[in-house]
């Protein structure tokens, strides 16, 4: 009796990267919601880490530093459109600005600290 019917080694494990993109969001919105300006930042900041990560994983993007690049300036041209649109969204744009604040340092440091970028399983 086989244990695992209908898999075999040729496939990878499962990435956990769709249930950090998925809690990214929501982290966020509930520290907008009770005035909690870091987690608010802080669930910015793991979605977009996330988002580089699977497109990373995938294979999209050869450096997971250019894609955080990437979506630091989509997040600090969205920041900047929500503080200086809407006085109401100003929080949400600073929160997204200093997210890609921190996702471009995260990604600097990534890419001058980790040499090997392969798993070791």
């Amino acid at each position: 009796m086989d244990e695992a019917p209908g898999l075999s080694d040729q496939y990878r494990t499962a990435s956990p990267w769709p249930v950090f993109i998925a809690l990214g969001i929501p982290i966020s919105e509930l520290g907008l919601l009770f005035d909690l300006f870091p987690l608010s930042v802080g669930g910015l900041v793991l979605f977009g880490g996330s988002i580089a990560g699977i497109l990373r994983e995938s294979g999209y993007v050869k450096s997971t530093m250019k894609s955080l690049v990437v979506l630091s300036a989509i997040m600090f041209a969205f920041g900047g459109w929500l503080v200086f649109t809407d006085v109401a969204l100003a929080t949400r744009g600073y929160a997204v600005i200093v997210a890609g604040f921190l996702l471009l340092v995260g990604g600097g440091v990534f890419e001058l600290f980790v040499r090997d970028q392969r798993p070791t399983i």
